[in-house]
């Protein structure tokens, strides 16, 4: 009954058109002022407790060091890179893009960041060489998306925050993935262009190819920063997020020379106010999910889901169904905090392994960038090519569908997140 009542009151709130983490917050007040005898000193010191955690630290730093790397021309490099090598296959700056993606995916872990850098720099390319508009858009949104899968990821160390999984793990066991979904939307991105015959880039020596690398260099030495650092213990992911940002300052700044130390301000600030919208809505979250365990409801879920002889394949067919639905309402930050702290639980008692349940929430979270209402990555590709949703919506329906191919794949075959941190004898 108390669930009904907690979901019931929170989803009144959202339909008001009041922010998510506000509707959270007054939820949970709401709830346990007239609800419950919980004292509010309880509360105060659980959204004390509940963002002392050493890894949200890593958050504002990959914020960071995504909007160093945006503003400081290492997007472009790697655009020149991809399209020297790629460039010379049937929809060449498609292709680029989605490698570009891919790279800048790598440094930044943030899905709108990776549109706006590599979109707005390939997107008037692709135009003004004859490719149509909504092929591009197409491919840039849905590419965009392998900024929250690729390591690093925001939304990972959101869920390893959640669920008290280990953020080195989920980095590892997203590089096979993100890989795998890059060639898949690449695939698709070069049927497309043969079939319509879509125009070819020149083939570029290795002369070119070898000096767009060394241009580029500065900028994909950050993935080896960060993913290295990590697997060989050097530091630990958040001591990773705080180093990538440094480094990354130091190549925008001093090494490519594209940002002046009086644009450092701005890029400061504008980290900070994301960083303190995506805190707030942790400490929403963080009381929430309080709210959920004292009343005893993940328990409660898995005790009924257990009762029912539910199989593993059913339980995950349907966090997979509601995760999509989430991701009509709300943004991935939001879902993750909400639904993981209540669908945890049930998962571990069900024997499913807690870092493939966070890449299998994590792809959720990518197909939610791409479609309307809330999909983040529509927007901002929106806002670059000047089309309306529903004409973005239905560009990027080709890749889109790849995706949810992917999730089952993902889902399904936890070997494909595993293998590699398995491998390198980090579970």
């Amino acid at each position: 009954m108390n669930a009904w009542i907690i979901f019931t009151l929170l989803i009144v709130l959202m339909l008001t058109g009041m922010p998510i983490s506000i509707s959270l917050g007054l939820t949970v007040l709401s709830f346990l002022f007239f609800m419950t005898n919980v004292p509010i000193e309880a509360v105060a010191l659980k959204l004390f407790t509940g963002i002392e955690k050493f890894e949200i630290m890593a958050i504002p730093f990959f914020i960071l060091a995504g909007n160093f790397l945006t503003h400081g021309g290492v997007a472009r490099r790697m655009i020149n890179f991809a399209t020297a090598m790629v460039g010379h296959h049937y929809g060449g700056l498609g292709l680029a893009g989605v490698l570009a993606c891919a790279l800048f995916a790598a440094v930044s872990g943030s899905s709108p960041a990776t549109v706006v850098a590599i979109g707005s720099i390939i997107l008037p390319a692709m135009v003004a060489q004859g490719f149509p508009n909504r092929f591009g858009a197409g491919v840039i949104t849905t590419s965009g998306a392998l900024g929250i899968l690729i390591p690093p990821s925001i939304v990972m160390v959101m869920y390893a925050v959640s669920t008290n999984t280990s953020v080195g793990q989920l980095f590892m066991a997203g590089v096979v993935p993100g890989l795998v979904l890059a060639t898949m939307l690449g695939l698709v991105t070069w049927y497309k262009a043969w079939r319509n015959d879509y125009p070819r880039m020149p083939k570029a020596s290795w002369v070119e190819r070898l000096r767009t690398f060394r241009e580029s260099a500065w900028g994909l030495l950050l993935i080896v920063v960060v993913i290295g650092g990590i697997y060989t213990g050097i530091f630990t992911p958040t001591e990773a997020a705080a180093m990538s940002a440094v480094y990354a300052f130091v190549v925008a700044v001093f090494i490519y020379k594209d940002m002046t130390l009086k644009q450092v301000p701005k890029v400061l600030l504008d980290s900070a106010n994301m960083s303190a919208m995506l805190l707030y809505i942790i400490t929403n979250a963080v009381l929430f999910s309080f709210l959920m365990t004292s009343e005893n409801i993940p328990q409660a879920m898995a005790g009924w889901i257990i009762e029912k002889n539910l199989s593993i394949w059913i339980f995950l067919l349907v966090v997979n169904i509601l995760l999509l639905l989430a991701g009509n309402v709300m943004e991935p930050s939001s879902i993750v905090l909400i639904m993981a702290p209540i669908l945890f639980p049930v998962a571990v008692k069900l024997g499913i392994d807690p870092v493939h349940f966070g890449i299998l929430i994590t792809v959720n979270m990518e197909v939610g960038m791409c479609h309307p209402p809330v999909g983040l990555n529509l927007y901002v590709a929106s806002g670059i090519t000047k089309m309306g949703i529903t004409e973005l919506t239905v560009a990027v329906w080709p890749w889109l569908l790849t995706m949810l191919v992917f999730l089952v794949m993902v889902t399904y075959w936890p070997p494909l997140s595993l293998a590699l941190p398995k491998m390198l004898g980090m579970m």
